[in-house]
């Protein structure tokens, strides 16, 4: 495995980390998330990533479980605040309320005495920055995160945040985690220039696009039966790759992979990891040979000729725009 800074900090991630989002959390799965994790640390992963929205507590729950006979300081272990936990007008968002009960019951249900890198889910528009940075400064001091974090916030957003955590001494944001793959690149425009100006790393999620860029969906044919996209529970992002453009773009870029000895899915992995402002790239697995093969595109090297070539491929799908 390798490791790098998590933005302007000393903390060390695994190029490759392990998330919960849609995996775990039902008593079912947690026999997955326990292998997936043992092959994970097995692997070298040293960054486990969940959220309290992710089936209502219980992705935390299991992700708590899978890592609790492993030592606490082995690992880097993340959650998120901001979706809702109740009906309540005060179970979401980034109030100092919200923020504080969350966290605690966070910790509760991980198991755990501290996170190392609690993310602000998305932006507040109806709380006040200031007061969003000030609880997350809190946290910091009594112990209870390590470091601060964002999600999907844009340039603007950063920037702001970064110029009230100067002015009143709040400990700095060290990470954002957007999604980006191959298909949704917007934070190559603004994000990432200005994440490297402020000091934060990016943990990408979804860089194999919910398991497009494996090539397991093919132009023309019928779902997998056992896949994600035949779940009709699964979210419209998914189902807006589905289209014979994005598919074709697929083969294309299967086609290359096979040439360069590898498969696509370490293709897309290796395109991500590219990027140097990207700390990590965040997958979703409920097998450990998915791991497995997902983590051999640490030690694959991209020229400028196949960049070149993938560039050309994208040019498919320029204008693609999935439901966000």
């Amino acid at each position: 495995m390798k490791y790098r800074n998590l933005g302007r900090s000393g903390l060390k991630v695994s190029e490759i980390s392990l998330g919960s989002w849609l995996t775990y959390g039902t008593a079912a799965e947690q026999k997955a998330a326990d292998a997936c994790v043992a092959k994970a640390f097995e692997s070298g992963i040293n960054f486990f990533d969940t959220a309290n929205a992710y089936n209502r507590g219980e992705g935390e729950k299991a992700m708590g479980a899978a890592l609790r006979s492993y030592d606490r300081s082995s690992y880097v272990l993340s959650t998120k605040v901001y979706f809702p936990m109740g009906d309540g007008p005060n179970d979401r968002g980034l109030s100092r309320k919200h923020i504080v009960e969350q966290c605690n019951a966070s910790l509760k249900r991980l198991g755990v005495d501290y996170i190392d890198v609690y993310f602000c889910h998305r932006y507040d528009v109806n709380t006040p920055l200031e007061e969003t940075l000030w609880a997350l400064d809190d946290l910091v001091a009594q112990g209870k995160i390590l470091y601060p974090a964002v999600s999907e916030w844009t340039g603007a957003q950063i920037t702001e945040a970064a110029a009230i955590a100067d002015r009143l001494r709040f400990r700095p944001l060290i990470s954002n985690q957007p999604i980006y793959n191959m298909f949704e690149r917007y934070i190559e425009r603004e994000v990432l220039p200005v994440s490297e100006k402020k000091g934060l790393g990016q943990v990408v999620f979804s860089p194999l696009a919910q398991g497009i860029l494996t090539g397991k969906y093919k132009p023309g044919l019928e779902l997998p039966t056992d896949s994600r996209a035949a779940n009709s529970r699964v979210n419209s992002v998914i189902k807006s790759y589905l289209n014979d453009a994005v598919l074709g773009t697929v083969q294309d870029l299967s086609q290359l992979a096979q040439n360069l000895g590898i498969s696509v899915a370490q293709l897309a992995i290796a395109w991500v990891l590219r990027q140097p402002g990207v700390s990590t790239a965040l997958i979703g697995a409920t097998k450990p040979e998915q791991i497995e093969e997902n983590v051999n595109a640490i030690d694959v090297e991209l020229n400028a000729d196949t960049l070149e070539q993938i560039e050309e491929i994208l040019k498919q799908v320029a204008s693609f725009s999935p439901t966000r």
